[in-house]
Parts: structure tokens; C-alpha cells; sequence
């Protein structure tokens, strides 16, 4: 028998960017059951819907995903509300799961929460030791809190809370919102629709010469399932490629992917947050045994084409609570 096919799986978030890419791959492993959790069904914010989710959908594994997100402009506009939400969701979720008898947690953290002057590539090691970048503080603080209460848990219960770090995600099921989101799922809608609607322009925040360590949505989904099936006491690992990309990079394989012809405005004066950012996979390949290896041209190629393919329904909204 496999790990999962005696599980019951929870996914809190499931309707959401990362949750869909996870649902996918537990639906292809055969466990006992999946319980997706959406927003509209339970307020995660609240203790007592909570405790009601526990309460009538109790679950071995529970993949902690969901949360209140959004890009630069948002998290500027919102401070207050992508605060307490996170914190909120994380203490509920993490707290109820170990009430309510599951073995493990398995939760997404934030790139974002390590310190802004880390070096680089940046350790697990290194969480600590500094202030984040301003901007998005009040979100990446809260989801530091999911790392001190895994190690409260364990010290005072043993049970295990395990807390992936991804990179800059992108892929299908993303958020396409101009105002609210990242890099790449905003770069994505522009070139689409300027290729295909036949847009003289294209406008691109900041320099480009800001970097990211970009990663593939589904690839972070299979690591995060690799960290349940072979850790059992709480870690932090990052969980992206290893390597670094400009934006400018990003634009350049986004014109060849799309076909687009027309002109690029780089709007220097408009924030593109910390200018670089990349992240030391040693401590996850050597854990895991894998590691996120799909090519930015390929994972871009991908996004491209489920945007074109679900541009009418894709979501965008300007703030998303999974």
C-alpha cells in the first residue's frame, strides 16, 4: 500500500492557485479522501468555522495553503487586513489541526519573510536574522508565525508542523489581476493579450533588472508531498529552483513565447520591491531528494498556454482569500 491510499487529506486553500496544482497530484495518488477547503465554505479568519471544518472533515494530513495574498500594490493598500488574516488562518488551522487528532501539518510559508539584506543564496538559517522587505512585512511576518508555532507544537505536544518556503510561484490557476498580482501572472495576461489583441504596447514595472528565483507551481506542490511522506518532525525548507532570473529575462522569453511584436515601456519610476532574491536548495535536495527543476522558458511556455486556454474564466481578482 502506498502512503496516501489510507489517508484522509486536507488542503486548505484547494480552490486556490497552489491548492489546485496539489489536489491535481493527490488525486493521481489515490488517497482515501481529499477534503479542498474554499473560503465560501469556511472563514479559516474565524475560530469558529475552524473548528467546525474539524470538526466535520477530521483528516490525517492537512497541506496549511491557504491565505490572503496579492502583489506589491495590494499589500501597500491592505497592510492591516494581510496581517491579521494570515495570522489568524495559520493559528486556527495549525492549532485545530493537532486538536482535532491529525498526524501532521504541512504549510506554505512566504519567500517574502526572509530578511530583505539576507545573502545570497539564501539559507533556512538565515529566517531570523533580519527584518523583511517593508512593503510586504505585515503579510510575511504573519506567515513567519506558522515556523515559531511548529516548534511551540513540538515542544509541547510533538507534533509535527512542516513549513515549505517557496519561491517566486507562478504557473495555471494563478491570479491574473493587474492591480493584485506577482511578476509573472501579470506579465503573462499583458503579453497575451497584447499579442493576441494586437496591443502596440506593452507596459512593465521598474527597471527589469530585478531578480527573482522563480518556480514552477506544480513543482512546489510535489515537494511539498515529498516533505510528508519522508519528514516527521517539524523543518523549514525552501522549496524553489536555485536559480536566478531577471524580469528582463522573464520579459524576453514572454515576447519569444507569445509572438509579440510591439513595443516595451519600462516604467522605471514604479516599485518592483527587493532587487534580488535566490535561494540555497542544498538543505531540500539532500531531505527530499528532488528538487524543482522545471526550465523557466518551459514552466512560462506552460503558463501561456493555460492563460490563452482559460483567459474568459482565469481568476482576477483584487485580493485572494482562498
Amino acid at each position: 500500500m502506498s502512503f496516501w491510499q489510507d489517508k484522509k487529506v486536507m488542503v486548505t486553500g484547494g480552490g486556490g492557485f497552489l491548492g489546485s496544482h496539489l489536489v491535481e497530484q493527490l488525486e493521481q495518488l489515490n488517497c482515501k479522501k481529499i477534503v479542498s477547503v474554499r473560503s465560501s465554505n469556511y472563514d479559516l479568519v474565524t475560530e469558529d468555522d475552524t473548528i467546525r471544518l474539524f470538526d466535520e472533515q477530521p483528516c490525517d494530513i492537512v497541506f496549511h495553503l491557504a491565505g490572503y495574498v496579492g502583489g506589491i500594490q495590494a499589500n501597500d493598500d491592505y497592510p492591516a487586513d494581510f496581517f491579521y488574516r494570515n495570522l489568524m488562518m495559520g493559528a486556527h488551522v495549525l492549532h485545530y489541526a493537532w486538536k482535532s487528532g491529525a498526524k501532521k501539518v504541512v504549510a506554505a510559508g512566504a519567500g517574502c519573510g526572509y530578511p530583505e539584506q539576507a545573502p545570497l543564496p539564501i539559507k533556512e538559517s538565515d529566517y531570523w536574522n533580519g527584518y523583511p522587505q517593508d512593503v510586504s512585512a505585515p503579510y510575511s511576518l504573519a506567515k513567519r508565525m506558522l515556523h515559531v508555532q511548529s516548534m511551540a507544537y513540538w515542544r509541547q505536544h510533538q507534533f509535527p508542523i512542516l513549513v515549505g518556503i517557496p519561491g517566486n510561484i507562478y504557473g495555471p490557476f494563478d491570479n491574473f489581476d493587474l492591480e493584485a498580482a506577482h511578476v509573472i501572472p501579470a506579465l503573462v495576461r499583458k503579453f497575451v493579450e497584447a499579442a493576441d489583441d494586437g496591443k502596440p504596447q506593452v507596459e512593465v514595472w521598474g527597471t527589469g533588472k530585478a531578480t527573482r528565483d522563480f518556480v514552477y507551481g506544480g513543482d512546489v506542490a510535489q515537494a511539498l508531498i515529498r516533505m510528508a511522506e519522508k519528514i516527521d518532525e517539524p523543518v523549514l525548507l525552501n522549496l524553489s529552483r536555485g536559480q536566478e532570473a531577471s524580469v528582463r529575462e522573464v520579459v524576453d522569453d514572454l515576447v519569444e513565447i507569445t509572438g509579440y511584436g510591439g513595443e516595451i515601456d519600462w516604467q522605471t519610476d514604479r516599485p518592483e520591491g527587493q532587487s534580488r532574491r535566490l535561494f540555497d536548495m542544498s538543505k531540500t535536495e539532500e531531505m527530499l531528494g528532488c528538487s524543482c527543476d522545471t526550465s523557466l522558458h518551459d514552466g512560462l511556455k506552460l503558463t501561456v498556454d493555460w492563460y490563452r486556454a482559460n483567459r474568459a474564466t482565469a481568476r482576477n481578482l483584487v485580493a485572494t482569500e482562498f
